[in-house]
């Protein structure tokens, strides 16, 4: 006898294959394609040309910059999104649908204007910049207005992954460990975290991936002064301007290297998380 979910599921309609094939077509012409390009450009005068590029220090300066930023901006950032979470979903107050606006703001306002913002707060001429020169602190046109702005642009993405999951998941489990005679920190390493864990890795991970591509923000407020505030995406915009083309494209390939790792890793997330 034949099963006919298990006939329907195999044996597809024409416009079904078309749309598949389609599918499938686009996806290489707009990622595949481009990623293959940025690869091929940035070797096509050889390895040692290729390495070389990477290896010039403004460019090494710039990866490391980048992956500083990243590496002091996500776990802030995580921190930042469970507190945030918690707040929302296991808490009632005034003001709990104001919190969740404020932490969707970053995805409202353009990074540009939230580099002007910074600019205009924190710089020579800004709100509190006198203030801060005064007492000799300048944080415009530092790697610490890089660290700022990152902060920002990137805030909401782990609140976002861990409030939909702990509305949905309640508190039952929490209020049982705190019955059972769990404190606090023993309640959220025992019982909320492993709860969370992958949401909150897989935030990360889009956290992550934000901070190493951020562009406008970072560009306002950094200065792009070569070998000190230049992150990766400056820096390939600055050997573009000055028609060094193989070395943009050796320092794309380091970015489009790490964006393929956090796809992978993204995707493996995602699909521990379904299982």
């Amino acid at each position: 006898m034949s099963h006919p979910t298990r006939t329907a599921r195999h044996e597809r309609s024409g416009p079904e294959r078309v749309l598949i094939a389609l599918a499938f077509v686009l996806s290489a012409l707009v990622l595949v394609v481009p990623v293959a390009l940025i690869f091929a450009f940035a070797l096509r005068e050889g390895f040692g040309t290729y390495f070389a590029n990477i290896l010039e220090p403004n460019t090494r300066h710039a990866i490391w910059l980048t992956v500083l930023t990243a590496l002091i901006v996500v776990p802030i950032n995580m921190v930042f999104g469970i507190c945030a979470a918690w707040a929302v979903t296991r808490f009632r107050f005034p003001g709990r649908n104001l919190l969740i606006t404020i932490i969707e703001i970053p995805f409202s306002v353009s990074p540009i204007v939230a580099g002007v913002i910074y600019l205009f707060l924190y710089g020579g001429q800004g709100l509190l910049g006198p203030t801060l020169q005064g007492a000799g602190i300048q944080l415009m046109f530092t790697v610490t207005a890089i660290f700022l702005v990152s902060l920002f642009v990137t805030a909401p993405f782990v609140a976002r992954e861990l409030i939909p999951l702990m509305s949905q998941q309640g508190s039952e489990d929490e209020e049982a460990a705190l019955s059972l005679g769990a404190n606090g920190w023993q309640m959220f390493w025992h019982v909320t975290l492993p709860n969370i864990r992958w949401a909150l890795l897989y935030g990360a991970v889009l956290c992550n991936a934000r901070v190493m591509g951020e562009f406008g923000a970072v560009s306002v407020v950094s200065g792009s002064i070569r070998g000190q505030t230049n992150t990766l995406p400056l820096q390939i915009s600055q050997l573009f301007n000055d028609f060094n083309v193989t070395g943009a494209f050796a320092a794309s390939s380091t970015l489009a290297f790490i964006a393929l790792v956090t796809l992978i890793l993204k995707a493996l997330l995602e699909g521990r998380g379904w299982r």
